[in-house]
């Protein structure tokens, strides 16, 4: 079954992904995160998904988090950080984003599977989340990518759980209570 081997392959290969990774990027990422006055978040596509998660998960542990594109979403400014997530690092919104997030003075910190990209070369941390090897058939697309961006993201969630003290409880209090 297609469905088994698919699952064991993406866990596979994700867990291959973080482990390649530069680990002394969590604590950068981490002094960003902990600096910035308002954290803003921003991918298209599954990549926008998985950002909007990480921002709702800022939000449930106290940060001033917005997601780009959103109507409500307040005007960057120096002093604040944008995070972008892109597979490729070219998508056209996401590389003007990282343009106009420099010119405005924030830090910036990408998140991509291409280190030689737009987002990874205007960013003041890029995170690089590379698969070595594609399977199209069990991860369709920048599955792989989006997976890693997800656990990645949420590794650094419980991170600043643990020197927030934070609990769930805790957490809960800042849920949306109208859903």
């Amino acid at each position: 079954m297609k469905f088994r081997e698919a699952v064991e392959y993406i866990i596979k290969e994700t867990k291959k992904i973080l482990e390649g990774m530069d680990e002394s990027n969590v604590e950068k990422a981490i002094e960003l995160l902990f600096k910035a006055k308002n954290i803003f978040v921003y991918g298209a596509g599954r990549s926008g998904l998985v950002g909007k998660a990480f921002a709702i998960r800022l939000i449930h542990l106290g940060f001033h988090a917005f997601v780009i594109g959103e109507t409500i979403t307040i005007p960057v400014k120096k002093g604040d950080l944008v995070i972008l997530i892109s597979g490729s690092g070219e998508t056209i919104p996401v590389a003007m984003t990282a343009e106009i997030a420099r010119r405005l003075g924030a830090r910036l910190i990408s998140i991509t599977s291409n280190p030689d990209s737009h987002i990874a070369r205007f960013a003041d941390l890029p995170i690089i989340l590379k698969p070595d090897k594609k399977e199209p058939k069990l991860a369709p697309l920048g599955t792989l990518f989006e997976v890693s961006a997800w656990v990645f993201l949420d590794g650094i969630v419980a991170e600043i759980m643990a020197r927030k003290g934070e609990n769930e409880e805790n957490m809960k209090k800042r849920h949306a209570t109208l859903q």
